[in-house]
């Protein structure tokens, strides 16, 4: 087994480390993983690994101390093993893996559509996170739709929730939502999605100079501005914030702009992971912390599986997603990467935050 792992605490040093393939037990499946994106978004669990229990969903090879973690992916894997009569060897399911080869699961809840892996380790974590999709059991299904599911189902569901989320508080009663690091994948299904939303304030996207044009042909923000113009943000505004880059000087700097008028800031990524502005500095103390809270989509997910009812949830998130997938069609290049060896180089490029915009990264194992 072929396993790709990071430091935990210096997500900028990884090894790949080889062991034996897991042995079959009682109950468990065997599956070789077949491929999986890698997004800016999975650079947002490696921060918030400890935080937030990213580290715990997979366990770690030849790490006696503990000290090296396996960062989640989306992707799709082929049943190799079964010792389940429900399921059956060549099957695929896609869900979340490891960046490796080959994972066991533990099968419980089967359905023909899906089931949950019941691992002790994996028992109190997200429960979204820890289901799997029986491709055989999808009838919509259609494998050549794979890429964009494993790059833009994680992303848009957040996106989802999100403008569900402000939507179900009529945007807090805003004149404007300012959306910061707007070329990213969820900032961009958030705008588009706000656009199809009735009564919706100005959606303001916030990006860099280098991102500006590949921003501006979107035509998903009513206004774009840059990092080094904030100071052009209306502050007479009411204004929701929703938060992709985890920038304290930037959030500094609006909240000590908006004031009062800041009415809430939704943070959800970690683009800028490296910023090394502390709560102590200037900016940082301008933040209106009481106001800021982190949005954790599983949680907003579990409650619309109690509102709407699981057939309810699936019916409004399809939608939304079928209307992301077709409008990723005009800005998004597909970049496909042979093996976890030769994925290193990107990797580096993403913990840099050097990755294009417009691309969109699969790993072939």
């Amino acid at each position: 087994m072929k396993q790709l792992q990071t430091l935990k605490n210096d997500i900028t040093t990884t090894r790949i480390v080889e062991s034996s393939d897991p042995e079959i037990g009682d109950n468990e499946i065997i599956v070789s993983i077949e491929n999986f994106a890698f997004t800016t978004n999975n650079v947002t669990y490696a921060v918030a690994g400890d935080t937030i229990g990213y580290w715990q969903f997979f366990k770690t090879t030849k790490d006696p101390e503990n000290d090296w973690g396996s960062v989640p992916v989306w992707g799709f894997a082929r049943v190799i093993e079964s010792n389940l009569k429900e399921i059956s060897i060549g099957e695929r399911l896609f869900g979340y893996f490891p960046p490796s080869d080959r994972l066991q699961l533990n099968p419980i809840k089967i359905t023909d559509q899906g089931f949950t892996d019941g691992k002790d380790h994996r028992k109190e974590l997200p429960a979204v996170y820890n289901n799997y999709v029986r491709l055989s059991g999808d009838p919509d299904y259609d494998d050549a739709t794979d890429n964009i599911r494993s790059l833009l189902f994680p992303l848009h569901i957040t996106s989802f929730c999100l403008c569900d989320a402000m939507e179900d508080k009529s945007f807090y009663g805003a004149d404007q939502i300012l959306v910061i690091s707007a070329s990213s994948k969820t900032a961009i299904g958030v705008a588009q999605g706000l656009k199809e939303s009735t009564n919706t304030p100005s959606v303001v996207g916030i990006t860099s100079h280098k991102n500006l044009a590949f921003v501006e042909k979107l035509n998903c923000y009513d206004q774009i501005v840059t990092y080094d113009d904030l100071s052009s943000v209306r502050n007479d505004l009411s204004t929701v914030m929703v938060d992709m880059a985890g920038s304290r000087e930037v959030l500094g700097t609006l909240h000590g702009s908006l004031g009062d008028n800041m009415l809430k800031c939704l943070t959800v990524g970690m683009t800028h992971w490296d910023n090394e502005v502390t709560a102590e500095d200037a900016l940082g103390q301008a933040m209106l912390r009481d106001r800021t809270e982190f949005f954790f989509a599983p949680a907003h997910i579990q409650k619309r599986f109690k509102d709407w009812g699981y057939e309810g949830y699936n019916q409004r998130t399809n939608e939304f997603m079928k209307a992301r997938s077709l409008q990723s069609l005009d800005w998004m290049v597909i970049k496909e990467i042979d093996g976890i060896n030769n994925f290193l180089s990107t990797y580096e490029r993403f913990i840099a935050g050097d990755i294009n915009p417009n691309e969109g990264i699969i790993v072939k194992i």
